[in-house]
């Protein structure tokens, strides 16, 4: 058992000290990579010691333990190396489970697009975040403006009870008055902009918000493919 928590000791630490210095690069001045094979072959050197020092007449089970142990750091190996690949099979699988999460995939070229899937309603939808707090948005190419419900107003911290309706729109529950408003700040995830140009809909008038023009013009690129809406900054 002790040599077990020693063994365990080694790889969580190592573990550890390459996600602590991940974004350096080196751990004790050594490529992360080189540090990462170093943390399991010293563990592997580790269990091979024990296991000599044990196995005298049990030579199977000491090899039975050390291929056990070695499954398990190449295994560690593996989950450091390809975390990115993860990270990516991650993201695509809670984008299909949750439609309106954005998933951020890197093309061949290192640019970074926006992946919205479509919901089983027909439409796009994405998760924002305007002025720091999360509102959920139908993607909407007809509307000339972000568009927010009263309560989502509220919800960012606008007063919608004094603001000025003067403004008509067409919405699917008929014409409405709507107040304009400048957003400080909006981001689909990593694409952000600051003060935009959006309306508040009168009280009751819009049953979700709208990610309308004023924020999709100022993308390099939209595309809209059977299922995926594609935005890139």
């Amino acid at each position: 058992m002790n040599r077990l928590i020693f063994l365990l000791a080694i790889l969580a630490v190592g573990l550890a000290l390459l996600i602590f210095n991940h974004d350096s690069g080196e751990t004790f001045g050594i490529n992360n990579e080189d540090f990462g094979r170093l943390v399991a072959l010293g563990a592997m050197a580790a269990l091979l010691s024990a296991a000599i020092l044990r196995g005298r007449g049990r030579l199977g089970e000491g090899l039975r333990q050390i291929f056990i142990w070695f499954l398990i750091a190449l295994a560690l190996i593996a989950v450091y190396v390809y975390r990115f690949e993860l990270q990516s099979v991650a993201d695509r699988l809670l984008a299909g489970l949750m439609p309106g999460r954005a998933m951020v995939i890197t093309d061949s070229e290192g640019q970074q697009e926006v992946v919205l899937h479509r919901r089983l309603d027909g439409h796009f939808a994405a998760d924002a975040m305007i002025n720091g707090h999360e509102v959920s948005m139908l993607v909407d190419t007809g509307a000339s403006s972000i568009a927010l419900t009263y309560e989502d107003a509220e919800r960012i911290g606008l007063d919608p009870a004094n603001l000025s309706y003067t403004v008509t729109v067409l919405t699917a529950n008929g014409r409405t008055l709507a107040a304009p408003v400048t957003l400080s700040d909006i981001a689909i995830g990593p694409i952000e902009r600051q003060n935009i140009r959006a309306m508040v809909a009168a009280e009751g008038k819009l049953d979700r918000s709208l990610l309308g023009m004023s924020f999709l013009s100022t993308l390099d690129f939209l595309q809209m493919r059977t299922d995926q809406l594609r935005l890139r900054d």
